[in-house]
């Protein structure tokens, strides 16, 4: 295990075997900030979504961003691909600091990431066909049109949707696991090496996604891909991913591979939401996890879930937690990690 430190923080670089190379996507120490206006525009607020996030993903590995709704999951996934760029941090993508670079040089070097949205019918043109669809990344990239075409068939018989059959339709005619696989299509059509996918399958039902995460599988061994996958489904994560990164607030809470993390939870955060999830056994959560999120526009001083946490001491109003590691690979940001309740 590699470790260095960025403005106090702990950032680790995933150990998997005899891998010590430089990630695909190294994220330090992220902050995205949005303006909030009150009535006519009076009483401007800060907004936070993202307090010094910092995380990396190797190349073929696959990385589970956990957290309910409003813990800054989906911001951080608009952040990663610039749309904005952060306010502060670094995000460094093949050796390359994306929040540096601007125009033409941006634009190719973020061709290299996709992102595959939760409303897939919502980010396709509805008057387009789906062969055009699915071309359009393709286009400028220097590929002749015949083999855009044969990219576009290659990729549309992966997917499941020939495009002898499918080519000519419009998403309004498609279902909705059809309009997803579409949208995951124009995502891997350029062979990219990093694909976010932001709550990807929460729409469709059990047994589509199923049928979709197959497909993230296939199209990773057959395009050597990297995943940051996002969702508020921890089985979806667990099915998909290497390691698991809790988002709580803004901020990381825990961070690991997925056995270590399910097996030996060491953030209460973390636990709770563990808990939440029926199972065979347990139909029905066996607790949940009390109060409200904060506000991202008045977070708590100390620990950002001390004011929902069982074991919170007076250290936690005053002191922010900062991820310190547990176990190899295994890091956690709790004053009392390891307590009994809290992990």
């Amino acid at each position: 295990m590699l470790e260095r430190v960025v403005n106090g923080r702990a950032l680790t670089l995933r150990d998997r075997g005899a891998r010590t190379c430089r990630p695909l996507l190294d994220v330090v120490d992220v902050v995205q900030e949005f303006r909030s206006h009150g009535p006519g525009g009076f009483g401007t607020r800060i907004c936070r979504p993202l307090s010094h996030v910092s995380f990396q993903v190797h190349a073929g590995e696959s990385v589970g961003i956990a957290g309910e709704s409003g813990s800054g999951k989906t911001t951080l996934a608009r952040t990663i691909v610039q749309l904005p760029p952060p306010i502060a941090g670094q995000i460094w993508f093949r050796g390359d600091e994306l929040t540096r670079l601007s125009g033409r040089r941006l634009r190719c070097r973020r061709r290299g990431i996709q992102m595959v949205f939760q409303d897939s019918f919502g980010s396709l043109n509805p008057s387009w066909r789906v062969a055009g669809i699915v071309e359009e990344p393709l286009i400028g990239d220097g590929m002749s049109r015949e083999q855009r075409r044969a990219r576009v068939e290659e990729v549309l018989a992966l997917v499941g949707l020939p495009a002898s059959r499918f080519g000519e339709r419009r998403p309004g005619t498609l279902s909705g696991g059809q309009c997803q696989r579409v949208a995951i299509a124009r995502a891997v059509v350029s062979r990219p090496a990093l694909v976010v996918c932001d709550e990807a399958v929460s729409s469709l039902d059990v047994l589509l996604q199923a049928q979709m995460l197959d497909l993230f599988q296939t199209l990773q061994r057959e395009y050597s891909l990297s995943y940051i996958f996002i969702s508020h489904d921890l089985g979806v994560i667990r099915q998909l991913c290497d390691r698991i990164a809790v988002l709580h607030s803004g901020q990381l809470c825990e961070i690991g591979p997925i056995d270590a993390v399910f097996r030996h939870t060491a953030h209460p955060y973390t636990r709770a939401l563990l808990a939440s999830v029926p199972s065979i056994e347990r139909r029905r959560p066996r607790s949940m996890i009390t109060g409200d999120a904060p506000s991202p526009l008045n977070p708590p001083t100390g620990c950002r879930f001390r004011t929902r946490c069982p074991v919170a001491g007076s250290r936690c109003a005053t002191e922010e937690p900062r991820l310190e590691q547990v176990a190899p690979s295994h890091f956690v940001a709790c004053h009392f990690a390891g307590r009994p309740g809290a992990g």
